[in-house]
């Protein structure tokens, strides 16, 4: 709350390339740029203003933004497809750039990913003998990670 109180007013003119040089450095979606120009005390008016700039001048792209959002959270933090679509839903995100988004993520990557994924818990459950535990913890684990049910029970199905 403190934050608030500290932070500079801009005019929308002083706030536009601010926001361009915000959405240049990586990219955004919209309802984080929305949320940056609130925080410079600027009106909704001023921020739809604003926004539409960002987007005509291509600056803000919000398919490209679940495109590459997608990818590197898939690649870097392996996660499924269930928690992307979650985290990008979270972020206002619209339906149609999020389904775009998971279409490019290679199928092949996808279910090699999920096996590393089984292979590396399992490897943590060798002490555990009962087998219903054992298959319970693996699927709480992939489920957690943001895979599918009938992905993770056609793994867990051959203990």
């Amino acid at each position: 709350m403190e934050d608030k109180l500290y932070q500079q007013k801009f005019t929308p003119m002083q706030a536009l390339p601010k926001a361009k040089h915000y959405c240049a450095y990586q990219e955004r979606c919209h309802s984080e740029v929305k949320e940056k120009l609130y925080g410079f005390g600027l009106n909704t008016k001023e921020v739809d203003e604003i926004i539409s700039i960002l987007i005509e001048e291509n600056y803000l792209n919000e398919e490209r933004f679940a495109i590459q959002y997608a990818g590197g959270h898939f690649r870097s933090k392996k996660w499924g497809r269930i928690k992307i679509k979650y985290q990008l839903k979270q972020k206002q995100v619209s339906e149609y750039c999020i389904k775009k988004a998971l279409k490019q993520i290679n199928e092949d990557d996808y279910l090699k990913t999920l096996q590393q994924h089984f292979d590396a818990k399992l490897k943590t459950l060798k002490s555990e003998k009962n087998s219903f535990i054992k298959k319970r913890k693996l699927q709480d684990h992939l489920m957690q990670k943001g895979f599918e049910s009938d992905l993770i029970k056609a793994l867990t199905q051959e203990l």
